[in-house]
């Protein structure tokens, strides 16, 4: 039997009682989710929720923190694969719209952690809109969408699809809000694309 050293054992506790945390959260909400659904889903004791993560407030902020990172991964994903740079940047748009209806995503980042953690913090606001003025910069340097400043351009951007996630999320059934929200969505940005046909 391979035997394990105490890092790998921390990561791996500290691992299953983020996938209790997060199942219990997208089943039950935070209210309802109570310590020994986290533990007993991880096989663990509240002393080992207690020592990573301080309380379930905590643990939920580590769930969003790491469904976060998911998410930024597979936008990225979608922009790499994309056949151009504008393709790219809508199919992102695109992607974090359709994820409001992801069951997880939907109740822990977008109904949950407003409520329990507070709106977004600043710091995570201002990381996501300065990555999407980027984007729109390198597109404006390509030619491909007008020159308008990227700054106020980004905040517009990511004030909508915030605001329709979360217009999505609220929904019982958010298939007919999503297709709305696309719709509209893709109407605003071909009004800051330069026209290829000039």
């Amino acid at each position: 039997m391979v035997r394990r050293n105490r890092a790998e054992m921390i990561e791996d506790t500290r691992a299953r009682l983020l996938a209790a945390g997060r199942e219990a959260f997208t089943r039950l909400g935070y209210a309802q989710a109570s310590m020994d659904d986290f533990t007993a889903g991880a096989g663990l004791t509240r002393g080992a929720l207690y020592h990573h993560f301080g309380d379930k407030k905590g643990l939920l902020a580590a769930v969003v923190e790491q469904i976060d990172a998911e998410m930024e991964a597979r936008l990225s994903a979608i922009s790499d694969a994309a056949p151009d740079q504008w393709e790219g940047f809508w199919g992102r748009c695109r992607a974090f719209l359709q994820m409001a209806q992801e069951k997880d995503i939907q109740r822990i980042v977008l109904q949950e952690a407003p409520a329990v953690l507070g709106a977004v913090s600043v710091e995570e606001q201002q990381h996501c809109i300065a990555s999407m003025r980027d984007i729109l910069r390198r597109l404006q340097l390509k030619g491909v969408v007008r020159e308008l400043d990227a700054e106020a351009l980004a905040r517009l951007v990511y004030g909508a699809l915030t605001e329709a996630s979360l217009w999505i999320a609220r929904a019982e059934e958010g298939t007919e809000r999503l297709t709305q929200s696309l719709q509209t969505l893709e109407l605003m940005l071909q009004g800051v694309r330069v026209d290829p046909d000039r």
